[in-house]
């Protein structure tokens, strides 16, 4: 479990600095990266406590990290 988290914490980082890179947010590297980690972390202490997710903890991170950076940004926006 912990090694599970430890890769979650580091996919969700790739992603954060990817998704900065590429252009397709705007929030800054270390903001974006802050953001995905936070939301891998939550997708993966609720999907522990109520079982759900995808049957790879890759996906999980991946698919998490994306979904946070579109709900956080945009629900400060106004």
């Amino acid at each position: 479990m912990f090694l599970t988290m430890f890769g979650t914490v580091v996919i969700a980082g790739i992603v954060g600095y990817l998704s900065e890179k590429t252009g397709w947010t705007h929030n800054g590297i270390l903001q974006s990266i802050i953001i995905c980690v936070g939301g891998a972390f939550v997708f993966f202490f609720v999907g522990i406590m109520f079982n759900i997710g995808f049957d790879s903890a890759g996906m999980n991170a991946i698919i998490s990290s994306i979904g946070a950076l579109i709900i956080v940004p945009f629900h400060w926006r106004r």
